[in-house]
Formats: C-alpha cells, sequence, structure tokens
C-alpha cells in the first residue's frame, strides 16, 4: 500500500536582523533607507566640513565628544586644569622692570584710550598725585610708561573711564583726603590719537562729593553707584546721559542701593548692573547686588531696582578694593583686602540667560603671586593686566601683572563616541583656500564612492565576480 505523499509546504519568507524582522518588510527598508541617508550625509557633508576645519583650526572634533576621560592640554596653560573650566585664565605673570610705572601707584586707575594705556592718579603711598602716564599697547602686552597730561588738582580713588573719546576723572580723593565732587575731561584727538589737557567740567559736577565710586558706562551714559562722603559710605546711584550730540548731561538720582557700599566693584552684563564687593560703615562686604534696567521706550536705561544677592550669589569672601572686570560675558574679582591684609586670590562667574549668578568659581592656580589690594585692572585683547597697587610690604608699587584669558583647549582628547585631534591651523587667506580646496576634494572623492556603491548594487552578480577575481588574485 502506497503512502501519501508530503505536500511541497510553502517557501519561508527571508529574515534578516537576528530573525527579527522580514526582509521584504516595511520596517527594513525604513531602517536601510535611514542608514544610507546619515551615509549620504557624512559623506557629502560632515566629512568635507571636517577637512576643511583640519586645515585652518589648531584641533578637529571627530565624532561627538559627550564625555572625554582622557585630555592633553598644551604646556603654555601650565598648572591650569585640563581642559580649562570656562571663564578660568591662565597663570598671572609680573611684568619686566622696563615695563614699571615711572613711580608708585595705588588707588589710581588704568583705561583703555585707543591703542594706549592710561594711568590716571592714585596715591604714591603717602598722599594723591596729579600725575597720569601712558603706554602704548603691542601685540599681548604694552611698552614703557611715559608722562601724560596732569590733573587739574591731585586725584586718587576716583572714578574713571573713557567714554565717546574722552576720559572723565570723576570725584576721588584730595590731596587732604577729603571727597570731591570735580569732574575732569580730557578729549581724544580723532586725526592724531592724542589725548588733550584735561580740565574741569562744570556741568558735570556731582550732587555731593565721593570717593571710591563705581562707575559703568551704559549704552546711553555713564552710571555712578555709591560711594563714600566726609560722612562715610552712601547708598547713592546718579546717571549721566548722553544726548542727541554724545554730550554727557546733568547727573539725575536713580534708584538707591539697599545698603552702603564703597570701594566696590562693578560690571555691566546684559540688562543687570553687578556691584559686588567693597566696603559699608564697618568694613569689607562679600555681598552682591544686582540692578535692573529699565527696557521701556520711556525708561530704557533706567536703574530701576536692586536685587539683593543669596548665599550662593555673594562672594564667597568679604573683599574692598579689589580689582573688578568682565570679559565675554565673565565677572572677575582679584586681589583686595579682608581687612586685615592684601589678598591673592581670583574669583569668577558667568550670569546665566536670566542675569542669575550661579556662584563664584577659584583656581589656586590663576591666583596672584602675592596679595594686592587698590590695583587697576584693563583688558586688552585677551590679556588682563593689573597696575599698581599696595601689597603687604609695599604701601604703593610699580609693578604690574598680566594673564590671558583664553587658556588653550587639548589638542587630544578621547571619549567614548567622539575624539580631539590635532590639526594644521594654517591661518590667514592661504589657509582659508587650501581648506576649501581639501572640502571639495573629499567631497569629490566621497561623491565618486557613492556612485561606485550604487552601480555595485545594481550589478550584485558581477559585483560578486568582481570581488572572487581579486581574490584569487590576491591569493596567487
Amino acid at each position: 500500500m502506497a503512502g501519501q505523499a508530503l505536500g511541497a509546504g510553502t517557501v519561508g519568507r527571508k529574515r534578516v536582523l537576528f530573525g527579527l524582522l522580514s526582509a521584504d518588510g516595511w520596517t527594513w527598508a525604513s531602517l536601510k533607507a535611514a542608514f544610507w541617508f546619515v551615509v549620504i550625509v557624512m559623506m557629502l557633508g560632515y566629512i568635507p566640513d571636517r577637512a576643511y576645519y583640519a586645515t585652518v583650526f589648531p584641533t578637529i572634533d571627530l565624532g561627538v565628544l559627550v564625555f572625554s576621560p582622557i585630555n592633553f592640554c598644551p604646556g603654555e596653560n601650565r598648572t591650569v586644569p585640563c581642559p580649562a573650566p570656562a571663564g578660568a585664565t591662565l597663570p598671572w605673570d609680573p611684568s619686566p622692570v622696563e615695563l614699571a610705572l615711572p613711580g608708585p601707584r595705588t588707588q589710581g586707575t588704568a583705561v583703555q584710550v585707543g591703542t594706549r594705556m592710561l594711568y590716571v592718579g592714585g596715591s604714591d603711598g603717602k598722599t594723591a598725585t596729579d600725575t597720569t602716564f601712558l603706554a602704548d599697547f603691542y601685540s599681548g602686552n604694552f611698552g614703557p610708561w611715559r608722562s601724560g597730561p596732569t590733573l587739574p588738582a591731585p586725584r586718587t580713588a576716583a572714578a574713571t573711564i573713557f567714554l565717546n573719546q574722552s576720559v572723565y576723572v570723576i570725584g576721588g580723593l584730595d590731596a587732604t583726603g577729603a571727597p570731591t565732587d570735580t569732574v575732569y575731561v580730557a578729549n581724544q584727538d580723532l586725526a592724531t590719537g592724542q589725548l588733550g589737557d584735561f580740565k574741569e567740567d562744570p556741568l558735570l559736577k556731582l550732587p555731593e562729593p565721593r570717593a571710591g565710586a563705581a562707575i559703568v558706562a551704559s549704552s546711553d551714559g555713564l552710571i555712578l553707584v555709591g560711594g563714600r562722603s566726609a560722612a562715610g559710605p552712601q547708598t547713592t546711584v546718579w546717571k549721566a546721559s548722553l544726548d542727541s550730540s554724545a554730550k554727557l548731561g546733568t547727573w539725575v538720582a536713580q534708584a538707591a542701593l539697599p545698603y552702603p557700599t564703597a570701594d566696590a566693584s562693578v560690571a555691566l552684563v546684559g540688562d543687570h548692573i553687578y556691584l559686588y564687593g567693597g566696603s559699608n560703615a564697618t568694613g569689607p562686604v562679600g555681598g552682591v547686588l544686582r540692578g535692573n534696567l529699565g527696557l521701556g521706550a520711556t525708561n530704557v536705561g533706567t536703574v530701576e531696582s536692586w536685587d539683593i544677592g543669596g548665599s550662593g550669589t555673594n562672594l564667597p569672601v568679604a573683599r574692598t578694593l579689589a580689582s573688578g572686570f568682565t570679559a565675554n560675558g565673565v565677572i572677575y574679582l582679584v586681589g583686595g583686602s579682608d581687612g586685615s591684609a592684601p589678598q591673592p586670590q581670583l574669583y569668577w562667574t558667568i550670569p546665566d540667560a536670566k542675569g542669575d549668578l550661579p556662584g563664584w568659581q577659584n583656581l589656586p592656580a590663576t591666583d596672584l603671586p602675592v596679595g594686592v589690594e587698590g590695583s587697576s585692572a584693563i583688558i586688552n585683547s585677551s590679556q588682563v593686566f593689573l597696575v599698581g597697587g599696595t601689597t603687604a610690604d609695599q604701601p604703593a608699587v610699580v609693578g604690574s601683572a598680566r594673564a590671558n584669558m583664553s587658556p588653550q583647549t587639548p589638542f587630544f582628547q578621547l571619549g567614548l563616541f567622539g575624539a580631539t585631534v590635532p590639526a594644521l591651523k594654517l591661518s590667514g587667506e592661504v589657509g582659508q583656500q587650501l581648506g576649501y580646496a581639501n572640502a571639495a576634494t573629499v567631497g569629490v572623492i566621497n561623491f565618486i564612492i557613492l556612485l561606485l556603491i550604487g552601480w555595485a548594487f545594481a550589478h550584485k552578480e558581477r559585483t560578486r565576480e568582481i570581488g572572487r577575481r581579486l581574490v584569487r588574485r590576491f591569493r596567487s
């Protein structure tokens, strides 16, 4: 008896991705399309872009460097962590004796006047002076000092600023140590760049005498914050606005400080003024006050109110007569006195988008070699200079110090999903043109490779045969 024949059955569908997906299904087709889309973008966009930056940049990022446990930084970063935290500077370097001030000074002010640095007034350690000194800026440094135009009378602890081709010396202590209400102005000649003589401007006379006030330039004038009268630190805030002819008008009272402050540092970042450190009636403070500027049509630029900072916003220590400066949205404070002696620490903070301060940072590697107070900070390019001041051993010094505010990025980093490697760093027009040429060359080569891949997929049997021939030839 014959057995029953088995049926032919059905042919099983081909499975891919460890049997999870059907080779003829939409899911597998979508995954392949996404893969080749990424490949095309990488070969025709990302890789040529990397070729350009590898030509003109010192380093190039490959992949997505989210976390990097391996970092190597250039030697010029010295003892600063690698990579350096945002806002950190390089260690300070004392300037050579050739760049010493002609005489010891403290509590004077250094301002930039075009391509020159001007140091105004200050004390020689005993009394206020009427001298000013000029020095020319060079690449990364400045030249020897020479005498500038003298002030009409000695001034120290004055608020000095350069605005619209004019230098303003506001208030300050006279030779007897009394606060003053005068404003001295020297105009710069636009044709020659030379600074004229200082003259008193009676229209800008202060409502009351002030010394140790903080001055900041806003978009439409000058704002003078706090300061000391004969009675002690004050809460006053005055603003002199620019008129249609760019001339400053008389001082107008603004929202007063929550508490009296003198010898503080000030910074304008975005729509906020930050007053930090200084002294009140009992001594140095570490508080930070934030002034809010009006943004309306009728109150634009007006200081409308002040916020008192919390524990995370305030300085970690009390400091007065410190050197404050701001660069690239970062607020710095270096040196100053805690009430007992000059201190060397450098602190910095970076306001967020709302103007809040996330806290102050400090790196021992970026502290000054010695403590100093009454020094004046000035920025030129990526360099910050501290000029003059008082140390524990000298009531006034002739020296200065310099720090670079742009630590070098790591030249090699290795993470889980990417890496940073050295690049060519060809600068100037030659580098630009070579970068474009390299990007175009890589793009064309990648385009040809994509065409060959497409031809291979369209002629699979012929491609396999070519592959078998190459293997046989290699083996023979």
